[in-house]
């Protein structure tokens, strides 16, 4: 027998229905419960979403310039990517570098005050190494830098704010200037504890070593040009100015790129068994006459025509025409 409700309990459920309380069966849309967002009131957000997605876009155009200048500063590829834009305080962020660390304290004209620079040991250390002439190899345990190591690094980090300068071309002219290399982070106190800042966070790999650089700056330093962090000025300064400033940058990297050149003597053609047999003081007979000019390859690719001979005391080949389509294989 189907129950039939009273007028009083059919109000009473419109009621409870419409105050949430109670829940139709078979409805297709349910009430969700709230969620919440914790707010320290004694560490205020002071950058606005819109204000780290800017930091986020500048300081992705960032890690593309220094990856190309870190590959050709350490003849090797070098990774490196934006992994994070976070807003915290001084504190936090001295209570995350290691110690002993490689800590730059560095100015950034004509902004007032100082940032940080910090680079994990994981990373440092390959990059000194590769410098020295090495293959990039890590330490087994972190320890302080040496005053060459320290002299080394100024060199990797005035790199760094070279690039850095690029890259905030278009939000405000930086002149940066190291001002100093600290190994404990209690000697690179640069604001209070409880100071806002925001830290770029870039994600590194040199070879088999992959570690993090950190840059910190301060919100008391970057509150004066804080209102041109926006997308749209960001945008707007880069269709007008960033073409000509990349393509410089551009060229002279590639100016920079050393290219491996070889001059081919010449080929033959000996089976498995003839190469077993050779010895010290044999001879090849390769398919060039003496007065056939040779291929000068630069990189995979034939390029050139060349003699050879001497300068001094050294072999040598003198260029005598240009390949205009030069291919990786044996002929044009």
């Amino acid at each position: 027998m189907t129950e039939i409700l009273t007028q009083k309990e059919i109000d009473q459920l419109i009621a409870a229905i419409s105050s949430g309380e109670a829940v139709v069966e078979g409805a297709r849309t349910r009430e969700r419960p709230r969620q919440l967002r914790v707010y320290d009131f004694r560490r205020p957000s002071k950058f606005s979403k819109e204000q780290i997605r800017t930091l986020q876009m500048l300081h992705d155009n960032f890690s593309r310039l220094l990856t190309t200048y870190f590959s050709t500063l350490f003849r090797t590829m070098i990774q490196l990517a934006v992994a994070s834009v976070d807003e915290l305080t001084y504190g936090e962020f001295m209570r995350s570098m290691p110690n002993p660390g490689v800590i730059a304290v560095v100015s950034l004209e004509p902004l007032k005050g100082s940032a940080i620079l910090e680079i994990s040991p994981a990373v440092a250390f390959p990059m000194i190494d590769r410098l020295l002439g090495g293959s990039g190899q890590a330490l087994d345990k972190p320890r302080a830098l040496s005053e060459i190591e320290q002299t080394v690094m100024e060199r990797v980090i005035n790199g760094f704010l070279s690039n850095l300068r690029e890259a905030w071309k278009n939000i405000v002219e930086l002149k940066p200037q190291l001002n100093g290399i600290e190994t404990n982070p209690l000697f690179a106190q640069i604001v209070a504890p409880n100071e806002i800042v925001v830290t770029i966070v870039f994600r590194a790999k040199i070879g088999d070593h992959a570690g993090a650089i950190n840059l910190c700056i301060p919100y008391i330093v970057i509150e004066p040009i804080l209102s041109r962090l926006t997308a749209h000025n960001w945008f707007a300064s880069s269709q007008r100015d960033v073409a000509p400033e990349v393509k410089d940058v551009l060229n002279r990297k590639v100016e920079a790129t050393q290219m491996p050149i070889t001059v081919e003597l010449g080929t033959t053609e000996v089976t498995l068994g003839e190469l077993l047999e050779l010895k010290v003081g044999d001879v090849i007979q390769l398919d060039n006459r003496i007065h056939d000019e040779l291929k000068v390859r630069v990189g995979p690719r034939v390029k050139y025509r060349g003699r050879p001979g001497r300068v001094g005391k050294h072999l040598a080949v003198q260029l005598t025409s240009l390949v205009t389509e030069g291919v990786d294989g044996d002929d044009e």
